[in-house]
């Protein structure tokens, strides 16, 4: 086997170790891969090329499993997004995943609040704002916030 052939057997291999932890985008994938095969670069693409191809490595995948996860653990969705942004997941990816994914944000911010908060209202301003920059922390939208408050 020759070293071309060897290393990209290689490549490949650490590739796919990855994403059997986890899903990739393929940015991060590519970062991993660099540091760990420097100057290697074109075999690297071409083999993150060739998982795409093959359905091993998808940013769309990512998106999707991602926005539920995050969902789950109460973020909104401009966090979300900016994460996947983050990750090299492109703009249109994360729109379809907010999109598509079964999540209504306004019962997620009002399970969050209740969580956080309780059932009551905010008794004065001062404790609207307070809430309302955690709200935007965690993600969520000022018209989701306002609807809530």
């Amino acid at each position: 086997m020759s070293e071309w052939a060897s290393r990209s057997l290689d490549i490949r291999r650490a590739a796919l170790g990855l994403l059997a932890r986890r899903e990739h985008s393929r940015t991060e994938l590519l970062r991993k891969l660099l540091r760990r095969f420097p100057e290697k670069l074109a075999l690297i693409k071409e083999e993150l090329g060739a998982l795409s191809e093959e359905g091993l490595q998808s940013d769309s995948r990512l998106a999707e499993v991602y926005v539920r996860s995050r969902a789950a653990q109460g973020r909104g969705s401009e966090k979300i997004g900016a994460e996947l942004r983050e990750k090299g997941v492109g703009d249109e990816e994360i729109t379809k995943a907010l999109l598509n994914c079964d999540v209504n944000w306004l019962e997620n911010l009002d399970r969050v609040s209740s969580r956080r908060f309780g059932n009551s209202s905010p008794k004065s301003i001062t404790e609207r704002a307070r809430r309302s920059r955690f709200f935007r922390q965690r993600g969520f939208s000022y018209d989701e916030i306002g609807t809530l408050l």
